[in-house]
């Protein structure tokens, strides 16, 4: 089962897909996207680091998400992708490889289909605000929009998380 957990900044996005992992009863795998590079990121990694249970495996990956998959998602396995705007990021800071970003996206894309066992993907929900102030931030707006429409088509549950309370957009509700 593939299921797309979006929210903004602290909504709780994060840790309904620790429960869910937690639920599924499965094998659970933690993949990071995240590279800290600042002191404010590294306390945020540090409290996902206290959450998530000691027997989980770890992966950190900050740009090939589609080969992680490939390479790990297995039947008796959930995979926990957190977060795929930070993926993102990571791939739009790559100066040297414009093309890298498509190139990524759509090889996660053309994965997705293949994957055995359950993967939860998170990622923050960042077009419902004003239009931001310049080009980087409007194309970060604007690729994450692009992804999240074409993984919710691909996935069999979409929720929404306001507030630490999960809204199902698509398949079982919570």
């Amino acid at each position: 089962m593939l299921q797309l957990i979006l929210g903004g900044a602290r909504s709780g996005k994060s840790r309904l897909a620790e429960r869910l992992a937690t639920e599924s009863g499965l094998e659970v795998t933690y993949i990071a996207t995240s590279q800290p590079i600042d002191g404010e990121l590294n306390e945020r990694v540090a409290l996902h680091r206290q959450r998530r249970p000691e027997h989980w495996g770890l992966i950190e990956e900050p740009l090939q998400l589609a080969r992680i998959l490939r390479d790990n998602a297995q039947v008796g396995r959930c995979l926990l992708v957190d977060c795929l705007t930070l993926w993102l990021t990571n791939l739009l800071m790559l100066e040297d490889e414009p093309q890298r970003l498509a190139l990524e996206r759509d090889a996660l894309l053309a994965c997705l289909a293949d994957l055995p066992g359950e993967i939860i993907f998170v990622s923050n929900e960042t077009g419902m605000g004003i239009v931001p102030l310049g080009e980087l931030t409007r194309r970060y707006v604007d690729e994450a929009g692009w992804l999240h429409q074409a993984l919710a088509e691909r996935c069999e549950r979409v929720v929404l998380s306001v507030a630490g309370l999960p809204l199902t957009l698509k398949g079982t509700a919570l």
